[in-house]
């Protein structure tokens, strides 16, 4: 294999997604097993990512603090469920300046605990609710099988924890913030993705419920893009989180959590990624346009500079994120490919030529070729461009959602659902809640159940012939 092309998304897409994320300069293996150093390109995204989350919980009340990295082990061991799903995932600290600990800590794998008791000394009354806390953060979890974004020891993330008076408010913010992620997904990343409830099986450890955002991969698998828990009571009763209502009655608080991490850029990569390398949405793209300056001779370049420098101040004064490529001793076709792969949206070519006819040509990333290219006057050129990178974002977006209904199958019985998750992408049916037989086509099959489909009516389940009002999602997933 040629090194400097990638391998192509059908010869071998786990390789194609590995390479690109080191060739586009995202990230790159660390010196810990397991964990990532995320370099400035992929750390630009990310904020796009935190910047456009961020807007939306502070629209929806939420305020961001700070809680810290390392746990009491005690902590973990309060709620029983939480304790037995990390248990095989934390990474423990016994010794500190020296010295044996009293007490190891547990380098946070989620927060629940920890928040839990600070919202025990916070909460005492129904007026101090409800507390809509989040924040940005590192975890840890001992995975034993780890890739670039998608599952590493160490990840970025954002984890909301909110207390409530009520069942129905609790709830209804589960639900709320699950539809953020969404709104987030399709709006900003255009990724198409479907929301609903986990199954029992699937369910976050010591949840009363789980929901999640699922996005198909361009290899038809099925990535947990985001998930919101709605916690009941357990953890209120674990950690004494009460309050007096109006009736000057003790409660325990209802309580929800919900997250997404760095492992979204990894749906973004392999969303729209394609065999050139990144296919980046301007909404969330560290560049938006990039521009190629063309010329050959020294007094060529003063022309075509000016122009050059006129067009990005134009720009970035409507606040389009643009670099100017402005590399020494490498051709304009390095530089075309350079930037194909690293997924910049829009790129502008300003030559002499261009100059001379008070034009500029504009190449989508979304659209390779002669198709992807046009010319514009430079006249105006602020509104084309951002008029051409909304089409952009629509167009990516239309894309995907294509590629995912195509992907998506009716099943009726169980061979048709084998066949649909080894040869076609995600089969949707009728489905009898039951874990004993979901494990089954896990073990058989492979494929979860991803979460809970629309469903109106009542239908007969697809493996166990029950009649039920229940659809689901099954797919092979990452």
């Amino acid at each position: 294999m040629d090194e400097k092309k990638l391998p192509t998304q059908e010869e071998d897409f786990s390789e194609w997604y590995n390479q690109l994320v080191l060739r586009a300069e995202l990230a790159d293996y660390s010196p810990v097993r397991g964990c990532m150093v995320v370099r400035p390109y992929g750390w630009a995204l990310w904020e796009n990512i935190q910047k456009a989350l961020d807007k939306r919980f502070k629209a929806t009340g939420h305020v961001n603090a700070a809680f810290p990295l390392l746990i009491p082990q005690s902590f973990m061991t309060k709620e029983k469920e939480h304790v037995e799903g990390f248990a095989p995932e934390l990474a423990v600290v016994t010794h500190g300046g020296g010295k044996e600990l009293e007490e190891p800590l547990v380098v946070r794998p989620t927060s629940e605990t920890i928040i839990g008791t600070m919202y025990s000394k916070w909460i005492q009354s129904y007026r101090d609710l409800p507390v809509l806390i989040n924040q940005w953060a590192n975890v840890v979890r001992w995975e034993m099988r780890t890739k670039l974004f998608l599952r590493t020891l160490e990840f970025y993330w954002q984890e909301g924890h909110t207390a409530h008076a009520t069942e129905q408010e609790a709830v209804e913010e589960t639900e709320r913030m699950l539809n953020v992620y969404a709104d987030f997904a399709i709006n900003e990343a255009a990724v198409p993705v479907l929301a609903g409830q986990k199954s029992e099986s699937e369910k976050f450890a010591g949840a009363k419920a789980t929901y999640s955002i699922e996005a198909m991969m361009g290899d038809t698998k099925a990535l947990q893009a985001g998930t919101s828990h709605f916690l009941g009571q357990n953890f209120a009763e674990a950690f004494d989180i009460k309050f007096l209502d109006e009736n000057n009655q003790l409660q325990y608080c209802w309580t929800t959590s919900w997250g997404v991490s760095t492992r979204f850029i990894g749906a973004i990569i392999m969303t729209h990624g394609d065999d050139q390398g990144l296919i980046l949405p301007p909404n969330l793209a560290p560049y938006q346009v990039v521009i190629v300056p063309i010329y050959r001779k020294d007094e060529e370049k003063a022309a075509v500079m000016e122009v050059v420098d006129r067009v990005a101040s134009g720009l970035e004064a409507v606040d389009v994120r643009v670099k100017v490529d402005e590399r020494d001793g490498l051709t304009p076709g390095f530089k075309f490919n350079d930037w194909e792969m690293k997924g910049v949206p829009l790129r502008i070519e300003i030559g002499p030529k261009d100059v001379e006819k008070g034009s500029i040509a504009l190449a989508r990333r979304d659209i390779l070729g002669k198709s992807g290219k046009s010319f514009i006057p430079l006249e105006g050129y602020v509104q084309a461009v951002g008029d051409m990178l909304d089409e952009i974002q629509a167009n990516m977006l239309a894309k995907a959602t294509k590629f995912r209904d195509e992907h998506i199958f009716e099943v009726t019985d169980y061979e048709s659902l084998k066949d649909v998750v080894e040869n076609k992408g995600w089969a949707v049916g009728w489905w009898f809640d039951d874990a004993e037989n979901e494990a089954k086509i896990k073990e058989d099959t492979r494929a979860t159940l991803r979460n809970f489909a629309p469903a109106e009516g009542e239908g007969i389940c697809f493996y166990s012939g029950k009649k039920t009002n229940k659809r689901a999602y099954f797919a092979k997933g990452y």
